[in-house]
């Protein structure tokens, strides 16, 4: 077809054969009893994660769960976009630094976890650094690497030479071909485009300019285009990452030989799985790598929306922990309360009354259409977040909506289809468009689990039933068709199995990108509650659904992961903890946030030009709670992001520059601010006490409940960080270790010696001994609501206070008792080493001095 050449760059190994995967080790790794997240980059390499083992072995971890490890684009922070497989990344010290952590750790007792990337790779700038993509762009569908990217070929013409083979586009340009033609250059077999180094076609180096570009396997493209022409399936919305078909075994091989190779050597002992929802068979490659490792320890990124179940079918230890996530900080947060502040809220925003929504009800299912609320009734039915949650599905794939170019590529599949087969035939395509928009904007979980060739599960059928009946509108021939094919019912077949797949994975997407990156900054009542795998619809978990979530985790998912903080978490979990503070006196803060916008200016005047609408302002407010103290730069880079991802007044793609400006000077202008600085310290200061309470509680519950922890690095202190890029700055684990040596000391006003000390405590008592069965207690008395407690087999107990400043109000603990569990010698406070009798206690005992927790162990036990 081309002539045969010498390629620009040096060309990458092979395609391996599907082969054999080497034998596994015959005894898996062990479980860890709790890991410890490094976010590696430049500015915190495996060297200095070497040097941190010691502090990490002291302070009681058995794992350190490493990002990832692999070749990534030069300067990455993150690691998720890889560029090599083949490769330790060298910017993080290459293999020998990570064989000479692994050693370190050894040494103390720990063994490595490592975030594995199957989904994507990076496109790079320049193009070279992808060496596989490289070979694609070069020599198109009859590369060898063409398999490995999710490609539609058939979805853009082909070179002039050969329009019916398809080609792929590049939305790299800053504005229109016709525009930037003086800006491209041909050096060599080379076209360059600013810092972009495109291979050129064998042959075609010589041809003049234009028709130099209608000859190659890609079609350079206005970076806007993306939206409704990309050709190649992506992570969510980023062009810069494009899909690997790890389905294939070959692909699974080639991305996974060098990490898999480390686990054999016994330098890996666990994997963590980013997002497997974007993958075409979550549960085979999950039997793939458990067939590669002999089953390894092994947690994946899902996350479960609502009581949604992680499949039983799934060979994993569990999730990644955004379950529980939202149980330990829903059981901390005041229901009622929390439904009295998103009234006020809408109150805010409106000027009415904040009565409204005071029972904080739950509304109804997350699919449904907003066709039905009263746009100024605050917490009509449904819930305003659900009709946020529902609009940014739609958003997504709407006309140009950010998804358009994947909904495109379903729609061009069923037409296909529909025309193959008389019994489906003429369906429109406008109509088939309408039909999976539905659908997708409908659908009340991440993605359904179709496995061509086999049943479809119960929960993913019941799924799509709902997502057709989500809007109310009649169900038509139309949409039972694409409810079909997204099913798989009408039978196997190359692209009906394509289609039934695509359709999952471009669920998730809509999903991801509608509710988490849209929806949970449009609607911001309580912006602890807009978090991964949140409900904000449904603020607040009673304690027996806290207990009955622990004994499910306990009998199905054991060894699953538990968080509170990681590099996605909008808010740290200490930030978090403060605003919950604020479900508990809804009114004292609507009139807070109220008088801070007075101060800073809001009235005649403000609104969306002037960066301080309403919406704007209860935002900015909240922020400046959950992290003080901030610099001004740190507080500017949150709310822009904010007001970015809602997409109402700007956008990451159509920026309001006036807007954006404004916003971030009026962020800035509270610095400087006499009166209204003075009055955010105060407040902060106010509601510490209990945000206190908030952040030892849920460090205890994240310790103690079923599962395995795994901290955020940072987060043995009170950690205040808000949404990336600001959560995955390094740490100073040095310093940490410096302190470490005195928390022992820890007094009660001190919350970093605390937390550490609560932390390490915690841990040690995990790595020492195995907790036994999750056993509710319960207290008596008129503060008993206050008081969760559970024990963990006959030996370990936890007792932590929740809703702090109602009991403050209340009067504190009063007569409330909890009985501890008989035993001969009675219990120690692990934290304070108090000791105390079995049977009935006072509450305002056992946590005497102003303490929130305790964590009690049977004395005379080891």
């Amino acid at each position: 077809m081309t002539d045969a050449a010498e390629p620009a760059q040096p060309r990458p190994a092979a395609v391996p054969s599907a082969a054999p995967t080497p034998t596994p080790p015959a005894v898996p790794s062990p479980v860890p009893s709790a890991s410890y997240r490094l976010q590696l980059q430049p500015g915190f390499t495996l060297r200095d994660a070497t040097a941190a083992v010691p502090y990490l072995a002291a302070l009681g971890v058995s794992h350190l769960h490493l990002s990832p490890l692999l070749a990534a684009v030069p300067g990455s922070t993150h690691g998720y976009d890889t560029v090599d497989h083949g490769r330790i990344a060298e910017q993080l010290g290459g293999e020998e630094a990570l064989r000479a952590l692994a050693a370190e750790a050894h040494r103390h007792h720990l063994r490595l976890i490592a975030d594995v990337v199957p989904n994507h790779m990076a496109v790079p700038v320049p193009e070279h650094l992808n060496l596989p993509l490289l070979e694609v762009l070069r020599d198109g569908p009859d590369s060898p690497y063409a398999r490995w990217f999710d490609i539609d070929w058939t979805a853009q013409p082909g070179p002039t030479d050969a329009p019916g083979r398809g080609r792929v586009l590049l939305p790299l340009l800053g504005d229109r071909l016709g525009a930037v033609l003086d800006q491209l250059a041909v050096d060599g077999d080379t076209l360059r485009y600013h810092d972009h180094a495109l291979p050129l076609r064998p042959g075609t180096e010589e041809l003049p300019l234009r028709e130099l570009l209608g000859r190659q396997w890609y079609r350079l493209a206005w970076w806007r285009l993306a939206r409704t022409e990309l050709n190649y399936r992506r992570f969510f919305t980023v062009n810069e990452l494009i899909a690997v078909r790890v389905e294939e075994p070959e692909v699974f091989e080639a991305t996974h030989g060098v990490l898999l190779r480390l686990h054999r050597e016994g330098v890996l002992d666990g994997f963590r799985i980013d997002h497997p929802d974007g993958l075409a068979d979550p549960r085979g490659y999950l039997e793939r790598l458990a067939a590669a490792t002999g089953g390894a320890y092994t947690v994946v990124e899902k996350i479960l929306t609502g009581e949604e179940r992680l499949p039983a079918d799934w060979p994993c230890a569990g999730t990644t922990g955004y379950d529980a996530l939202r149980r330990i900080d829903g059981v901390l947060t005041d229901h009622a309360g929390a439904g009295r502040l998103a009234g006020a809220y809408e109150a805010f925003l409106a000027d009415t009354s904040p009565d409204a929504c005071a029972d904080g009800s739950p509304g109804v299912s997350p699919g449904v259409s907003p066709a039905a609320a009263p746009s100024g009734e605050p917490c009509a039915d449904p819930h305003p977040a659900l009709a946020a949650a529902w609009r940014g599905r739609a958003d997504m794939t709407g006309p140009g909506g950010e998804l358009s170019a994947e909904v495109e590529r379903l729609v061009r599949l069923a037409v296909r289809l529909g025309a193959a087969d008389p019994a489906h035939a003429d369906h429109p395509p406008g109509r088939l468009r309408a039909a999976l928009r539905r659908l997708l904007t409908g659908y009340p979980a991440y993605r359904p689990y179709v496995r061509p060739g086999e049943p479809l599960p119960e929960a993913s059928a019941a799924q799509l039933a709902a997502a057709l009946d989500a809007d109310g509108e009649p169900v038509d021939a139309t949409d039972r068709f694409v409810a079909d094919l997204a099913t798989g019912v009408l039978g196997r077949g190359p692209e009906q199995d394509e289609f039934a797949v695509r359709f999952a994975q471009t669920a998730a997407a809509v999903a991801a990108k509608g509710v988490e990156d849209t929806a949970f900054y449009r609607w911001n009542a309580l912006l602890s509650l807009n978090e991964v795998g949140g409900e904000p619809a449904r603020p607040g978990v009673r304690p027996e659904d806290f207990h009955a979530w622990c004994h499910d985790v306990e009998r199905h998912w054991p060894h699953t992961m538990t968080v509170l903080s990681t590099h996605d978490t909008k808010r740290s979990a200490d930030a978090r903890a403060r605003l919950a503070v604020l479900a508990e006196q809804p009114r004292e803060w609507a009139a807070e946030a109220a008088a801070w916008s007075t101060a800073a200016g809001r009235g005649p005047g403000s609104g969306p030009g002037s960066g301080h609408d309403a919406d704007s302002d209860w935002t900015l407010w909240q922020t400046l709670v959950a992290a003080w103290p901030l610099t001004p730069e740190r507080l500017v880079t949150a709310v822009l992001k904010a007001a970015r991802e809602a997409k109402v007044h700007t956008s990451w793609t159509s920026q309001d520059v006036r807007f954006e400006r404004a916003l971030a000077d009026r962020a800035r202008a509270v610095f400087g601010h006499p009166g209204l600085l003075p009055r955010i310290e105060g407040y902060v200061a106010a509601i510490a006490p209990y945000a206190r309470s908030n952040t030892l509680s849920a460090a205890l519950l994240h310790l103690t409940v079923p599962g395995v922890p795994d901290l955020y690095q940072g987060s043995e202190e009170p950690l205040y960080t808000l949404v990336d890029p600001d959560n995955r700055r390094a740490v100073d684990l040095g310093a940490l270790a410096v302190r470490l040596t005195d928390s022992a000391t820890a007094r009660a006003g001190d919350l970093a010696r605390e937390k550490l000390h609560l932390t390490t405590t915690a841990l040690h008592l995990r790595r020492t001994r195995a907790l036994g069965a999750h056993r509710p207690l319960t207290a008596t008395g008129p503060a008993a609501g206050h008081l969760l407690a559970f024990g963990r087999g006959p030996d370990v107990l936890t007792a932590v206070t929740r809703l702090p400043y109602g009991l403050a109000r209340a009067g504190g603990w009063r007569d409330t008792e909890l009985h501890l569990p008989s035993t001969g010698d009675g219990w120690t406070d692990e934290l304070t080493e108090r000791h105390f009798p079995s049977g009935p206690v006072p509450v305002g005992e056992l946590l005497a001095g102003d303490r929130p927790v305790v964590l009690l162990t049977r004395r005379g036990t080891p």
